[in-house]
């Protein structure tokens, strides 16, 4: 009997390490929240293994793109910044995730709002990307952390730059990923990419419906020869156990609609920047990325060859082998031309 039972406590320890050993680093911080201008901001507070570092330089600040979570930066590109010494602070955006919904506010049908703005009739959003920006510097403020390095995918990058451009104090290196200046005459987004981004915004399904449709948007936009159907659903079922709100998506598209063309704005940019974009990017094409490099002075571009607009851990694997370097050492920038 005293045998069994040491076989029985062995066994139940083998099978309790592979589930330790493969924890979410998502799953191991606890949720914050902090009031940024009346707005309730969810974020995650993240230190590297073996104790929380006070060192600044050693903070990067990840904010996430339309309708996405925290959660989308993925396991393997959060952990593979914690495993190189780096606090991660991550946020959800205003009207996402577990962020505050503006649940009284309006939402205009996205085919009405893009119909008024091609014919020169601005949007009038809920709110804008300053705004935006404004909520990630509050989460900076409400850990006293005065400079971080600032990284920001598809509209996180638009955030960001907004941010990067009116905090210049707080910076202390740009990362670009997938995202655009908003220029007028650069590519525009396939059509299969925008039809399926539209499946996202269908109400009134099922949990298995809305699985379906997340795992087909991951597949339309992301990562060709990267893309992993168990991984995309297993995403998406976190996603959903978190909560979605598609008219805060709407929102945050008119936010975007509403800055224009942001190129004078990415001339103001002069923290070190990192521009890096998927050569098979569906939603934003790699002009948006080399166009968005080119007004950053000094901006360094990385196209990955094979990367859609997603994060797919192998596509982690490889944007982190670009940025950890970068982020150790930011090129300095001369002084004006």
């Amino acid at each position: 009997m005293k045998m069994f039972g040491r076989w029985l406590l062995i066994l139940l320890a083998l099978s309790v390490w592979p589930i330790h050993a493969e924890e979410s680093p998502f799953d191991r911080y606890p949720i914050h929240f902090t009031t940024v201008n009346d707005t309730a901001i969810a974020f995650q507070d993240m230190h590297p293994t073996g104790g929380e570092s006070q060192d600044e330089s050693e903070t990067v600040l990840l904010i996430m793109g339309l309708g996405a979570q925290m959660l989308h930066w993925g396991d393997t590109l959060v952990q593979g910044l914690l495993d190189q010494g780096y606090r991660v602070v991550l946020l959800d955006n205003r009207d996402a995730g577990l962020s505050q919904k503006y649940y009284q506010l309006s939402a205009p049908p996205v085919w009405w709002a893009l119909v008024r703005n091609r014919v020169g009739f601005t949007p009038e959003p809920a709110y804008t990307l300053e705004d935006m920006a404004g909520d990630a510097i509050g989460v900076l403020d409400a850990l006293n952390i005065e400079r971080a390095h600032i990284v920001g995918a598809s509209m996180g990058g638009m955030i960001a730059q907004v941010l990067v451009a009116g905090y210049p104090q707080r910076v202390i290196s740009f990362t670009s990923i997938m995202s655009s200046s908003g220029a007028p005459g650069l590519a525009e987004p396939k059509r299969e990419a925008i039809a399926a981004m539209s499946k996202g915004a269908e109400s009134g399904l099922s949990r298995e419906q809305q699985l379906a449709n997340r795992v087909l948007i991951a597949r339309t936009i992301g990562s060709p020869e990267y893309f992993s159907e168990g991984y995309a659903r297993q995403l998406a079922g976190r996603v959903l156990n978190r909560g979605t709100y598609e008219d805060g998506v709407v929102r945050q598209f008119l936010a975007i609609l509403a800055s224009g063309d942001r190129s004078r704005l990415l001339e103001e940019i002069t923290a070190p920047t990192l521009v890096i974009h998927g050569e098979a990017d569906p939603l934003l094409p790699i002009d948006h990325g080399r166009d968005t490099a080119a007004k950053i002075r000094g901006a360094q571009f990385l196209a990955v060859a094979g990367m859609g607009h997603a994060l797919e851990p192998e596509v982690s694997r490889r944007v982190l082998a670009e940025l950890l370097p970068f982020l150790q050492k930011p090129p300095q920038l001369a002084g004006p031309q």
